[in-house]
């Protein structure tokens, strides 16, 4: 599958089999650490939530998604 993904984000492959659950995840991976906010937006806040311990994102990132996902449930 050829997911038309930008070159800042995954500049090693020209393919991601998205139906694989590494892959998936590695590209989620890529999209928050080198997407752009057009390309942050268009992922899922629920699979974000779901993958985010799972992601191993530098500090900064994973941080500022935990608070993010935090407010977004009403501090739950």
């Amino acid at each position: 599958m050829n997911s038309n993904i930008p070159r800042y984000i995954v500049w090693s492959a020209d393919r991601v089999q998205l139906d694989d659950p590494f892959q998936r995840r590695w590209l989620l991976k890529q999209t928050l650490t080198h997407g752009r906010a057009e390309d942050v937006r268009k992922l899922s806040l629920n699979e974000i939530a779901l993958e985010l311990d799972n992601l191993a994102l530098p500090e900064e990132i994973l941080s500022l998604w935990k608070r993010y996902l935090e407010y977004r449930n009403g501090g739950k």
